[in-house]
């Protein structure tokens, strides 16, 4: 019988691969049997990681150089993978994350924020998928067949205190995957799938000095959101590498524009 889940020698294409969720993901798939195509703006963020996944596998791991914000230099890279990758079996949107510069600091209201910061946490959160999925997800319709799986977050979900920019690119996340996933659907393949994962509260580079003291005791806003999440803990990056596998995988094979929570319970609690 044939292993629906089984990602053995399939290839996936990652943006913001080197970071912290993306890092744990890459490094599962190579686990996995999977080939893996890095995508960042760091080349030796890029050359560190693939360093890394050759030690698990040796020659399952591609990188490209490229600004996922530039449309001609996607346009370029999708015929370099076109033509040295061949066919791709799913695109994972991985860019993103708080940008300091949009966050308000404590004691501040809306009125403090910069505009220009904030439309740099939109152009990041909410282009930084969408770019590379209208050009790189060229292939896939083409090809007649791919995972699309982008990240949304609980601040869709919910009115997140200091995030303004976040929250509403976050917020188009949702509704581009669920747009995106009529649109190849029911144009190109019922074989080309989108779907998206909202993860809950994990800690990572960007976000560390909002929810850890220096002391490495949690701040107010940890304890904040702790109190609001049934499981009462943040959660471990390798906590998404299974509904991620679900999604890229042929057992998903009916799943379109839908949203995953991997949050701990957040979203579903009232905090009564």
């Amino acid at each position: 019988m044939k292993n629906q889940f089984s990602l053995e020698d399939k290839c996936y294409v990652l943006s913001g691969a080197t970071g912290a969720l993306g890092g744990s993901i890459s490094d599962y798939l190579v686990e996995n049997g999977a080939k893996v195509v890095l995508l960042g703006r760091s080349p030796e963020k890029l050359k560190k990681k693939k360093e890394q996944l050759e030690r698990i596998a040796e020659g399952n791991t591609i990188t490209y150089l490229v600004d996922l914000m530039d449309e001609d230099s996607l346009k370029e890279l999708k015929q370099k993978i076109v033509s040295e990758v061949g066919a791709i079996h799913g695109l994972i949107n991985l860019a993103g994350g708080n940008v300091p510069e949009a966050t308000l600091k404590p004691g501040q209201s809306i009125f403090d924020i910069r505009f220009k910061d904030t439309q740099s946490a939109i152009d990041l959160n909410l282009y930084g998928t969408v770019l590379p999925t209208l050009v790189l997800g060229e292939i896939m319709a083409k090809q007649g067949h791919g995972s699309i799986v982008n990240i949304s977050s609980m601040a869709a979900k919910q009115s997140i205190t200091r995030v303004l920019g976040y929250s509403i690119a976050k917020t188009g996340i949702e509704m581009f995957t669920k747009w995106m996933a009529l649109e190849l659907g029911s144009k190109f393949s019922d074989k080309i799938r989108v779907n998206a994962i909202a993860p809950g509260f994990f800690i990572g580079n960007q976000n560390r000095k909002v929810l850890i003291n220096e002391d490495g005791s949690y701040t107010e806003r940890s304890q904040k959101i702790l109190a609001g999440t049934p499981m009462g803990r943040f959660g471990d990056a390798s906590e998404l590498n299974g509904t991620v596998h679900f999604l890229l995988s042929d057992a998903s094979s009916f799943v379109t524009g839908a949203i995953f929570d991997v949050d701990g319970g957040f979203n579903s609690f009232s905090g009564v």
